[in-house]
């Protein structure tokens, strides 16, 4: 069995094979970088079936912008991963209700945290009672930075003025309390 040509291809020529939308190219660079893509977007989405939308997505827009790749400024896998990321944060973003009013991320905070909510009460961003035993378990500024960014739409910015914090501070702590979160919760899939 004879491997073809664009198989061996380097990836600044598959990208120029897609510039002149070479079919062959385009599909050897897909199954190149398939994995790498759709792993980071099950990563950022949680969510199998949203990641595989997110990464069609990735590709046709690689290939749009195959002409506006710039070797200079980095290599194609970091390109193609950096679409990717960009377009998963935007794919949870818009599943995520919109920012509440401060009595409504008042009432929130205070029935995630007390622990009178369930899971699909508080939000269905957080779904796996799991996840919100996981999120009381760690510091209780933690979970107030993750209930007001997650479940009430809140900016880190947003979060940091409401909280009286650095924005660094709010930053660090969502982070913090996602990766919590994300070791006890499951990856959701079909």
């Amino acid at each position: 069995m004879t491997v073809p040509h664009h198989a061996r291809a380097a990836d600044d020529a598959l990208v120029a094979g897609m510039v002149v939308e070479d079919p062959d190219a385009a599909t050897a660079f897909v199954r190149r970088f398939q994995a790498q893509v759709y792993g980071l977007a099950v990563s950022v989405t949680r969510d199998r079936a949203l990641a595989e939308d997110v990464a069609q997505e990735a590709f046709l827009r690689a290939w749009r912008a195959a002409p506006t790749f710039d070797r200079a400024r980095g290599t194609v896998a970091g390109w193609l991963l950096t679409i990717t990321r960009n377009l998963a944060i935007d794919a949870v973003r818009a599943r995520r209700a919109d920012p509440t009013d401060g009595d409504e991320l008042d009432r929130l905070l205070h029935l995630t945290l007390a622990g009178d909510a369930t899971a699909e009460a508080a939000s269905t961003a957080v779904e796996a009672d799991r996840a919100l035993a996981s999120l009381r378990a760690g510091p209780p500024e933690q979970a107030r930075a993750v209930v007001l960014a997650v479940l009430g739409g809140c900016t880190a910015a947003e979060v940091g003025a409401h909280e009286g914090i650095p924005l660094g501070t709010a930053k660090t702590r969502i982070r913090t309390g996602l990766r919590r979160m994300r070791a006890a919760t499951p990856v959701e899939g079909p």
